[in-house]
């Protein structure tokens, strides 16, 4: 057997180990100091393994293994291995690719500070990971509110005659148009990274400097500025929680689990003061000892942020592994960081807070999700009711068409699988049968190619010429929703009766009115306005114009066209010119507020809000 020559033949030395499945699919990536010893005691006649650990052992067809010089370079490898293959077998944070952080562009002559959900080395700077959206969006705003830095989406800013909306209202210092040289901006940016790593007294210790000096030089206006920047920084001050006598920077660590899900909670300390605190779900858990799962998230966690603090608090002690990922961790910063599980004191206080705080995030989560599972629940059998299918359909898939005047059309595919996103089945098709602006032959071309692919797929997957990872569009939805009236559905059941697939229910969903067309109902379903059915549709019919819109956009930047703003009602020749000559760029426009907006010549409140809602449908 294969299996059984390579372990005759594993090294004692230290490295990282892959278990394949009899598919070749990598199922557990693991470290060790000695890969002889590590891999051989898995297959031991009568070892005691967890129950988790005897299933994968019984699913190994094969290994492979990598010799490093050292565990810490074993340790690293471990972690990238296990981000690139997301293994069954291995403790995962949940969805951590998805994770956003706050990037700050230092490899830029003039960075920027932006979201971005991809953490790679460019030389920028990472803030993070933020586990909610709202809280990154919060953090952004409130940045732009006390640096003017710019917000402009090129690498470079492109030289400009005349200064932009946000300059004119000083939330931008102009260095597209040579109002701030390379380094003043810089400067501004770093007090912009002296915020995010919650050294806020030093900043406001600066500021107070430049003040102090600008009034000095009776530049009063500058010394205005400053002194509300000052004042806003204080109030973020004043917020934030004094919880240690000291001014220590640390993080602390503790956790709550139950079963198969576990909540790691982080505090971070800077200065003695809670600056913030966020939680991860891990997955994977289950029948491990809370020292492993600890030490899992501690290597995971930390390979992806760039601000380590020089001391870690944690509930479990990780014994086995501690030095090891001292080293590294210290490695990684560039000075000592201590791993630390107290036993008594003030910290030992500081961990039993985090891990209540660790207990409470787990069961609002469990409290949100079992409201969330019943109004979904009650949601689609009213959707059902209301549309006289004989059951609740659990996968619903929607159709959008995107075009300017014909151009470049697409058509999306959005999917609920049990009344959530299942963002993995999205699916999206380039139309290239249709000549002019036609949604109807758009979008019977865009079911046609998915319905007759379903078809193609399905019979190779019931000869086995096709494995159901190969395959792209054979599972079936329980209801069709196309993004319009009559004449959409009546195209849409048209290519589905041609094709077979009739027996699939489907309905339209038309906008404004938003209105529910059935085939052969002379009249419409209205559903209540506060109706969770109703919610539910308009929120996948939603989804599937913004994605749409998004493989558009795309499919026009690389056609050269300017803008996609000719698709918006009211916004001609004349008021596109005004507002990329106002903004820059579409990215600026998409990030700017109706009444930005509204303040470009020519531009009035309610073309402003149809700009706004275009790119926030």
């Amino acid at each position: 057997m294969q299996i059984e020559e390579k372990l005759k033949n594993l090294p004692a030395r230290p490295g990282v180990y892959l278990y394949r499945n009899a598919e070749g699919k990598i199922i557990y990536v693991g470290k060790a100091v000695s890969l002889k010893n590590r891999v051989r005691s898995y297959f031991q006649t009568g070892a005691s393994h967890p129950p988790k650990t005897r299933v994968m052992v019984e699913k190994i067809a094969d290994l492979d293994f990598i010799v490093t010089d050292s565990e810490v370079e074993a340790l690293i490898l471990e972690q990238n291995l296990i981000k690139e293959y997301r293994p069954h077998y291995n403790i995962l944070l949940k969805d951590d690719k998805s994770y956003p952080y706050l990037k700050v562009t230092l490899g830029e002559d003039f960075p920027r500070v932006m979201i971005t959900r991809r953490h790679v080395k460019d030389g920028s700077r990472y803030f993070g990971p933020y586990t909610r959206v709202g809280a990154v969006n919060e953090t952004l705003r409130l940045l732009k509110k006390l640096f003017p830095f710019r917000a402009c989406n090129q690498k470079e800013p492109p030289p400009r005659q005349r200064p932009c909306l946000n300059q004119h209202i000083s939330r931008c210092l102009g260095p597209c148009c040579g109002l701030v040289d390379r380094e003043k901006y810089r400067a501004m940016i770093q007090e912009v990274c002296m915020f995010l790593e919650g050294r806020q007294e030093d900043l406001l210790k600066s500021l107070l400097t430049r003040m102090e000096e600008a009034a000095r030089k009776l530049e009063f206006e500058k010394a205005a500025r400053l002194r509300d920047q000052i004042q806003a920084v204080r109030e973020v001050v004043e917020k934030q929680k004094i919880i240690s006598g000291g001014f220590e920077d640390r993080d602390v660590v503790a956790m709550a689990g139950v079963r198969d899900e576990t909540c790691v909670m982080v505090f971070f300390i800077r200065g003695g003061k809670l600056i913030g605190r966020e939680h991860f779900m891990l997955k994977g858990t289950e029948g491990l000892s809370r020292a492993d799962v600890t030490g899992a998230f501690i290597k995971q966690y930390y390979s992806s942020v760039d601000i380590i603090p020089g001391e870690i608090l944690l509930a479990e002690e990780l014994k086995e592994e501690a030095g090891v990922i001292e080293k590294w961790l210290t490695g990684k910063r560039g000075a000592r960081v201590h791993l630390k599980t107290p036993r008594r004191g003030e910290k030992k206080k500081l961990v039993e807070m985090v891990a209540k705080n660790a207990v409470l995030t787990l069961d609002q989560i469990h409290s949100e999700e079992a409201a969330r599972r019943d109004d979904t629940k009650a949601a689609l059998a009213g959707l059902a009711a209301a549309l006289g299918l004989e059951q609740p359909p659990q996968r619903l898939e929607c159709y959008d068409i995107s075009n300017t005047q014909g151009r470049a059309s697409v058509a999306s595919m959005a999917v609920l699988e049990g009344g959530r996103p299942a963002k993995d089945q999205y699916r999206r098709f380039k139309i290239s049968t249709v000549e002019g602006p036609d949604d109807f032959a758009s979008m019977q071309e865009a079911l046609r190619r998915r319905f007759t692919r379903a078809r193609e797929e399905r019979e190779l997957l019931n000869t086995g010429q096709m494995s159901s990872k190969e395959a792209k569009f054979h599972r079936l939805p329980d209801l069709v929703i196309v993004d319009g009236g009559k004449g959409q559905l009546s195209a849409a059941r048209h290519v589905m009766r041609e094709l077979g697939f009739a027996h699939i229910p489907a309905c339209g969903l038309a906008k404004q009115e938003e209105l529910l067309f059935i085939e052969g109902a002379p009249d419409p379903v209205v559903l209540p306005k506060e109706s969770p059915s109703l919610h539910l549709v308009q929120r996948l019919r939603d989804e599937a114009h913004r994605f749409a819109v998004t493989y558009h956009r795309n499919l026009r930047g690389k056609a050269g066209l300017k803008s996609l703003l000719d698709e918006v009602e009211g916004i001609g020749e004349v008021r596109r010119r005004a507002l990329l000559k106002a903004f820059g760029s579409l990215a600026d426009i998409e990030e700017a507020t109706p009444e930005q907006l509204a303040a470009v010549e020519g531009m009035n409140r309610k073309a402003a809000r149809a700009v706004y809602d275009f790119f926030h449908h």
